[in-house]
């Protein structure tokens, strides 16, 4: 039995109206250098993800839409990475580590929305490199602004729908305590842990929609990048090989990172982890990625790196 249903075989039918955050608490000597890490980490998540979405939006050479999705990609890390963080970090200073119950909705809510959309995004990225590569006569006329923005449109509503389906499933259930949630944010598995209630439903619908929002885009992104690895095995240019696995590279190492801790997190079957192995790869994907993307693309892409370079000698020397 769950926490939450010996809470309520014992008679304890007192309504929760907040959790206790737990987070690291069980480190208490590694407190101040959990917070110097993770604040230092945060600022780099921020500052590079901004920096990244400024360098497109102003470089004349990143106008395409290889780079726009590359802008909003930045902005899903930094959304996501920020309704986890900044509560984190409150939390090592503050001896009240408690989230209200309406606190608590809104935290899974947006915490859903934008890792699901970043979900869908990246088989969207996929799509564009297949298009410029596989079919490069017609990249122009189907990649369009306005395809773009659908793409970014259906990403973020396919987030909100599956927001809605996660964050409604667990909070229909009823929390009587005990209320000590085994994580540094609100996520899913620990409230379902604390749930008063048989949960059994609840995880099925959560793995189901889990593996659906990952495995959906995860097979148009591998249909993409063997379709993408044949027509780059067929190009007669060594210049034009290298560009094109230069570019896709980039882009698979940050799939394989993303999903690789996601599918850890939430389509593994209940009890195969410990909650400090799901806390430390909850932080891989909701503080390590974020920072680690601008530096994946920028990195390994030669436009990127000349349009930074570009920037800093207009501001470092100017004229």
């Amino acid at each position: 039995m769950t926490p939450g249903e010996l809470a309520l075989a014992s008679g304890n039918h007192t309504p929760v109206t907040k959790f206790i955050l737990q987070g690291f608490s069980n480190y208490p000597d590694l407190q101040e250098l959990l917070f110097g890490a993770i604040l230092l980490i945060y600022a780099i998540t921020v500052v590079g993800n901004l920096g990244m979405m400024a360098l497109i939006f102003t470089d004349a050479n990143l106008q395409s839409p290889m780079y726009f999705f590359l802008s909003v990609l930045s902005f899903l890390d930094i959304c996501y990475s920020s309704v986890v963080t900044p509560k984190l970090l409150v939390n090592f200073l503050v001896s009240d580590k408690s989230i209200s119950f309406e606190g608590c909705v809104v935290q899974l809510t947006f915490f859903v929305v934008h890792v699901t959309a970043e979900s869908f995004l990246l088989a969207s990225m996929a799509y564009d490199r297949f298009m410029a590569i596989c079919q490069p006569l017609h990249y122009g006329s189907i990649m369009t602004r306005g395809t773009c923005l659908q793409l970014v449109a259906a990403s973020y509503a396919f987030g909100g729908a599956n927001s809605a389906i996660q964050t409604g499933n667990v909070f229909a259930l009823p929390f009587c305590g005990p209320n000590q949630l085994t994580h540094y944010y609100c996520d899913i598995p620990p409230l379902l842990h604390l749930a008063c209630a048989n949960t059994d439903t609840a995880r099925v619908v959560l793995y189901i929609f889990s593996a659906l929002v990952t495995l959906l885009p995860a097979a148009v992104i591998l249909t993409s990048y063997c379709l993408v690895l044949v027509a780059i095995g067929r190009m007669r240019s060594v210049a034009g090989r290298e560009k094109a696995l230069s570019t896709c590279a980039s882009h698979f190492l940050a799939i394989a990172i993303f999903y690789g801790t996601v599918v850890f997190t939430y389509v593994q079957p209940h009890g195969s982890t410990s909650n400090t192995n799901g806390q430390v790869v909850s932080v891989f994907y909701t503080i390590i990625i974020p920072m680690l993307n601008p530096f994946i693309y920028s990195l390994r892409n030669k436009e990127v790196k000349g349009a930074l370079q570009r920037k800093l000698q207009v501001n470092i020397f100017p004229g």
